[in-house]
């Protein structure tokens, strides 16, 4: 399917989505939809279908599968992937809009960055809510599902690009109303446990 500038700006959106879950994967499902000739990416973006980017996105996928699910090491690995996951889903953006002016180059660089933010809060809070239960298993099921929407979306932007953005749309405003119910749930726990008063 070529990509117009109306389906890169999908593209961005979704791709930007999915970088803020998991980008390794993002990227690894990219570059092996290239690499396979089932999709031709924008010209900015050729460059995923390389061996050494598949196999580098591919290895730090794998290690992030594992880490992603040990509970406490989760937490640890998200928050240190805010310097990652961001900044290069506004590469991939960039580099996606490269036949673009250079007005609209640098707004969707921003709004890809801004995108996966979003998703990367969402999940290192929802993560934050789920790591401390006793049981492995919710938390194992999270993280897989976090891969496969990952996959799943970034699969989807390559072959119906605005049907991925309008599911990205409705999921940030989910993921809004959750912020919102999150940072509610804990000024109610700070309340709580606030030391009272000194008399």
């Amino acid at each position: 399917m070529p990509f117009t500038p109306s389906t890169i700006a999908a593209l961005v959106i979704a791709s930007s989505f999915a970088a803020g879950l998991n980008v390794y994967a993002t990227v690894l499902t990219l570059g092996l939809l290239a690499h396979a000739h089932w999709v031709a990416l924008p010209p900015g973006l050729e460059t995923l279908a390389s061996w050494w980017i598949i196999g580098v996105s591919g290895t730090l996928f794998a290690v992030e599968f594992v880490a992603d699910k040990i509970p406490g090491l989760d937490l640890l690995w998200n928050g240190l992937h805010t310097f990652v996951r961001v900044p290069i889903a506004a590469l991939l953006a960039y580099r996606a809009t490269s036949q673009l002016t250079p007005e609209m180059q640098l707004l969707a660089t921003g709004v890809g960055a801004a995108i996966a933010l979003a998703a990367h809060s969402s999940k290192t809070a929802v993560r934050a809510l789920v790591t401390p239960s006793p049981e492995p298993v919710s938390n194992i099921a999270l993280s897989t599902g976090e891969d496969a929407a990952a996959v799943g979306i970034t699969w989807l932007a390559t072959q119906h690009p605005w049907t991925a953005a309008s599911i990205v749309i409705v999921l940030l405003l989910i993921t809004v109303l959750m912020v919102r119910w999150v940072m509610k749930a804990l000024r109610e726990l700070w309340q709580r446990f606030r030391p009272a008063p000194a008399l």
